[in-house]
């Protein structure tokens, strides 16, 4: 495992790929690097701040703009724009997120076009299913990573390029924060500085430009605690449970515990068709939720973040010890765009006694809390008009 690189030697790597095409074409990488780059987007949404950055980077898997990404906080958005190779900005929409494989598809909106139509597109793209048929990398084989790390590229920019090789092919163990990542399959483990700001949805490429894998998000290893440089193959399998409901002997409806497979080319076959359902996590409980106590800041912009700026005495959030300006950026591992993302994660997954762990920015430092929520406090009965005076 490797630590995070630093932004200038990123900057480095990019000038040398804007040296004259005479010293490019002694190096046998830059034909591929200058075909992959057109494949490939910058994606620019929701965040901006602590933490969750606004940008990342997709990977174009249809001539109509198919955009293979992972799933994060960055798509939250109604404002989801991509920038191709050729400096076009244009916007994006989500079709589907399964954070179970970590991974999202997005596509490329036309003005006049209903997402689902055909829209005259003809973009350059990575073969998805002949990526899969080629089977996976193996340790020791060469590796080209394409991201926008730390947000090198804007419009017609190219991407930042990290070459390696392959250091293993193994189970995925790891954490966000102090939080489980959801994906338990197996990843390719690379000897290059990957996974940093911004990465996230890039391509880990063989040595010929062909695609091999999706750059993760920065996380950690459980076993290790160190930063992870991976990427999650695209031929990716995990096993999830699932409940679905059945009948019993008497006909009754009853819910069981299934195991059910999870693999990347399922989800893209699907979601390309707009027939994929995501596996939910978490029974929706619905209603108010549980009390907590935190009041946060005016609640003006479409997004405005998840800034403490009082907590109701004797609550839940007063005895877990939050403060004014703290910034509550994830609960129970999911990511907290804004205050509305907060409150609605309450209301649908938690009532009186549920036990959330919030992630909390407090100045630069991030804190964990825990928090159990208790009942709304009543409100008081409107107060009874005294009765008339008799003359």
């Amino acid at each position: 495992m490797f630590t995070r690189h630093t932004l200038p030697g990123l900057v480095a790597v990019a000038a040398a790929l804007a040296t004259p095409a005479a010293s490019s074409a002694a190096d046998p990488f830059a034909q591929a690097v200058e075909q992959a780059n057109k494949k490939l987007v910058k994606v620019f949404g929701a965040g901006g701040f602590a933490r969750l950055n606004n940008y990342g980077t997709g990977i174009v898997i249809s001539k109509e703009g198919h955009i293979l990404t992972v799933a994060s906080q960055l798509l939250d958005t109604a404002d989801l724009v991509v920038h191709l190779y050729d400096g076009q900005r244009l916007k994006a929409q989500v079709l589907v997120t399964e954070p179970l494989l970590d991974v999202a598809l997005i596509k490329v909106k036309v003005e006049g076009k209903k997402i689902e139509e055909p829209n005259g597109l003809d973009l350059d793209y990575f073969d998805f299913d002949a990526a899969v048929k080629r089977g996976p990398a193996a340790p020791g084989d060469w590796i080209i990573g394409l991201s926008n790390t730390f947000e090198i590229a804007l419009r017609d920019e190219p991407l930042s390029v990290q070459r390696g090789v392959i250091s293993a092919y193994t189970k995925m163990a790891g954490r966000r924060g102090i939080f489980e990542f959801p994906y338990t399959g197996d990843v390719y483990i690379v000897d290059a500085i990957t996974n940093n700001p911004g990465a996230a949805g890039g391509a880990l490429l063989n040595r010929k430009g062909e695609l091999i894998g999706i750059i993760g998000r920065e996380i950690k290893n459980t076993l290790s605690d160190t930063w992870m440089n991976y990427a999650i193959p695209v031929g990716a399998k995990t096993v999830v449970k699932e409940k679905v409901t059945v009948k019993d002997k008497d006909g009754k409806d009853v819910e069981e515990e299934r195991d059910r497979e999870l693999s990347m080319p399922e989800f893209v076959r699907l979601a390309m068709k707009g027939e994929y359902k995501p596996i939910q996590r978490k029974p929706v409980i619905g209603g108010q939720g549980g009390y907590h106590g935190i009041v946060f800041v005016p609640n003006v912009l479409e997004r405005t973040p998840a800034y403490v700026e009082d907590v109701a005495p004797g609550s839940p959030a007063d005895k877990a010890g939050l403060r004014p300006d703290d910034l509550v950026s994830f609960v129970d591992g999911e990511p907290i765009v804004s205050i509305k993302a907060f409150d609605d994660f309450i209301k649908k997954n938690t009532r009186p006694g549920t036990v959330v762990r919030l992630e909390v920015r407090r100045g630069e430092a991030l804190q964990t809390v825990e928090l159990t929520l208790g009942a709304h406090p009543a409100r008081p009965a409107p107060a009874t008009p005294p009765a008339p005076k008799k003359p």
